[in-house]
């Protein structure tokens, strides 16, 4: 069981790198970001690029894990991509997890796109991360890749060193559809969900927990499908999107993730709060919860 944070990309670094640093003497297995170019109603906001994030955060912590919730091709290219990866890899001295998901209908969707083009359809996006996943996999695997698909191209893409973690640095796949779950069965060290989206206003817990089991359920099928066994990968559950409050209290979150471990996930993800939010929480709740929250459960 390991307990995770998610710290949003809006501060400038002289603060930020005492929250990371802050996140690491809390104890927190990992700390993510998101990756967007921005996002909802922090759009108008400070909103900083995740991936210079991350690499000052390697530079300000020594064992925290660090990683993207999530990485999409709305806006990536695997190319590039995969040279910033290996380089923050790097600099991690092998922390570093990617969070990768098929991308939502945002700011991520639009902002690159001419004013007489649409986004993608879901259709669309599910095809792209087809593509994206494998060709991404297989440039952080060799040092040089030549590929010519449907959406993307390699030319003898370079990418040496490589990763320090072998074969390559892990995937975190965010995934809930047949062909998110086959990636996620296929490409990831682990699988990412958080919860069902429409339950999240008007469902209850009770609903949430039947939804989510469903989801693994599918993972286990798309895993069984191509003969891997869906206990290898890790599942993560990113807080902060289903019915459930669990930091509204100490007891609300040992409930809630001793439900959820009870399930099959390995890592929670909490949001570190940020006032005036939906993220808002109590600080003292959520630091009691970093260091006491796991060890309350194996009571």
């Amino acid at each position: 069981m390991r307990l995770s944070t998610v710290i949003l990309p809006i501060h400038r670094w002289a603060e930020g790198q005492k929250i990371w640093q802050r996140a690491e003497d809390l104890g927190f297995h990992a700390a993510y970001t998101y990756d967007h170019l921005a996002w909802r109603t922090f759009r108008d906001g400070p909103w900083f690029g995740a991936l210079p994030t991350l690499t000052a955060a390697a530079t300000a912590t020594e064992r925290l894990r660090l990683g993207t919730l999530v990485t999409s091709p709305n806006f990536r290219h695997p190319v590039t991509l995969a040279k910033e990866l290996i380089t923050l890899d790097d600099v991690s001295d092998g922390r570093l997890t990617l969070g990768i998901g098929a991308g939502g209908n945002g700011f991520d969707a639009t902002t690159l796109r001419r004013s007489d083009e649409e986004p993608w359809t879901p259709r669309e996006r599910a095809d792209h991360f087809d593509e994206f996943v494998p060709l991404l996999d297989q440039l952080l695997r060799e040092p040089s890749v030549t590929y010519e698909g449907t959406f993307y191209s390699a030319h003898e893409a370079r990418n040496i060193p490589g990763c320090v973690q072998r074969p390559r640095l892990p995937f975190a796949v965010a995934a809930t559809g047949p062909r998110g779950m086959k990636l996620a069965a296929r490409y990831g060290q682990a699988w990412v969900t958080t919860g069902d989206p429409k339950l999240y206003e008007t469902g209850t817990p009770a609903q949430s927990v039947e939804a989510i089991r469903g989801q693994l359920a599918k993972l286990d099928t798309a895993c069984e499908s191509i003969g891997r066994d869906a206990a290898e990968l890790d599942k993560i559950l990113l807080t902060g999107f289903t019915p459930d409050r669990p930091l509204q209290s100490f007891d609300a979150f040992v409930d809630f993730a001793g439900t959820h471990f009870a399930l099959g996930f390995t890592e929670i993800v909490i949001h570190l709060p940020i006032p005036d939010s939906d993220f808002a929480a109590d600080e003292k709740v959520f630091e009691r919860i970093a260091t006491e929250g796991l060890a309350q459960l194996g009571r």
